[in-house]
């Protein structure tokens, strides 16, 4: 493939990728108003902050509207209702929202370890669903999942909303068609620092009298009331949702971000998971009550293709070779590909020609930015795909394979073993009974996840 070809043929799809992306938004922005009968009318359950970010998505849809707003804290709850312009019920029992009959699709914005509960009841209830990453908080519960969308023959959208980032689209593309050569390298990862303190160490109290810990708790292990647990504590500054850092409830930036990263290394290779998962790390500098580590490395070996993938976390040393605090590289022979949410780039490798020592490049230099709103456009593909009754592009499946790829990492730093995965049939080959309680949950009495 020549230079030449290379940067026509990727302006031409640039260009028309661009052109679609700003069809698409000024479709969405100048719509007449859509008629009730085809409005798609949406129950939001978990209205913290990323629950409200997916519910004013769907909101400012032409067809969308919100009619239902659930959570157990009263403050979240308040916020949700005035975001919803004062026209939606508001729940604290979100079964309470599946019983409605005029609701068609259900949010679920909840911490993690309230995915995979309401996800299954809501398609049991007939309610198509959005929910967000990752999908599950153990292996066990995202294959019921799946099974649960397809036997209520459920649209299931899942918030890995690079899929429908343009440019992420652009960048797979290029790695599909070969544009880097054969990749063999991938490396993803999150950097911070926080060093010493980290989230904090707020001493066990009583819950806030605004709030229903037990519900939040849910399926999860009774435990005393902590603010990083639930948190993050409003009075102080705003920060990442602190729940993340507990296993109870979550899998740290390995589940939390990891899953958007290791997602479009997956879509990038098609390839379904990962054969062989090692991980090392542990809390080494930063004193706060966290549990997950402070310093991790997770390292992927994939077959069919053969490339290894490695995940990098660590919170007392922000540095990177790109300056980015998070992001993906994939190292190919003819050249490397970095993207993250503002774009990609592309450098070149170079060979030498022989008999004259001259650097020739392998292929061509080139960049794009982000041209569209990625997360209004999933929405969009969510609603199109509840009107069509087709699989959208981050159906479930596809969320699932994603989040247990991330959810081994944890059980190979957890366990302390190496894990062999038969992707196929995704299930343990090798690794004991130290890894085997991972992939599983017991839920707390009197929550049950039966498809």
């Amino acid at each position: 493939m020549s230079e030449g070809f290379n940067r026509r043929d990727f302006m031409k799809k640039t260009a028309a990728g661009t052109m679609a992306a700003g069809l698409g938004l000024a479709r969405a922005s100048s719509a007449k108003a859509v008629p009730p009968s085809d409005r798609v009318r949406a129950g939001a359950i978990g209205t913290g902050r990323q629950g409200s970010y997916d519910f004013e998505a769907f909101a400012q849809q032409p067809d969308g509207e919100v009619v239902a707003v659930c959570d157990v804290y009263q403050p979240n709850l308040q916020r949700a209702m005035k975001r919803a312009g004062g026209k939606a019920q508001s729940y604290t029992d979100f079964r309470q929202v599946l019983d409605r009959k005029d609701i068609d699709v259900i949010i679920v914005g909840t911490p993690d370890h309230w995915h995979p509960l309401v996800m299954v009841e809501a398609c049991k209830a007939g309610k198509d669903v959005y929910v967000e990453k990752p999908v599950s908080h153990t292996i066990d519960e995202g294959v019921l999942m799946v099974e649960a969308a397809r036997k209520y023959n459920r649209v299931v959208q899942v918030g890995t909303q690079q899929r429908s980032g343009i440019h992420f689209q652009k960048a797979v593309q290029l790695i599909q068609d070969g544009l880097i050569g054969k990749v063999s390298f991938v490396r993803t990862w999150n950097y911070a620092n926080e060093y010493p303190q980290g989230i904090g160490n707020p001493a066990d109290s009583d819950p806030p009298a605004d709030l229903d810990w037990d519900m939040w708790l849910g399926p999860s292990p009774k435990v005393p009331f902590n603010w990083n647990r639930f948190g993050p504590d409003p009075n102080l500054p705003p920060r990442w949702s602190t729940f993340r850092y507990f296993w109870d409830y979550a899998g740290g930036f390995m589940t939390d971000w990891g899953v958007h990263l290791i997602d479009i290394v997956q879509w990038a290779m098609k390839v379904d998971g990962p054969s062989v998962i090692t991980g090392q790390g542990g809390k080494y500098y930063i004193q706060d009550n966290a549990q997950t580590p402070d310093t991790f490395q997770v390292t992927y070996e994939y077959k069919n293709p053969d490339f290894v993938c490695v995940y990098e976390n660590r919170w007392d040393n922000a540095n990177s070779m790109y300056g980015k605090g998070y992001g993906i590289e994939f190292h190919g022979t003819d050249g490397t590909l970095f993207v993250d949410r503002s774009g990609f780039e592309v450098i070149p490798e170079y060979r030498t020609e022989g008999g004259t020592g001259r650097k020739v490049e392998r292929t061509a230099a080139m960049k794009m930015p982000s041209v569209n709103r990625s997360h209004f456009d999933h929405v969009r593909n969510f609603l199109d795909c509840v009107k069509s009754r087709k699989r959208p592009i981050s159906d479930i499946a596809i969320g699932e394979r994603s989040t247990t790829a991330c959810l081994l990492g944890n059980v190979a730093y957890r366990s302390k073993e190496r894990i062999v995965w038969e992707v196929e049939r995704q299930r343990l080959l090798s690794g004991g009974a130290e890894a085997e309680k991972f992939v599983v949950r017991d839920y707390r009495a009197p929550w049950k996840l039966v498809v």
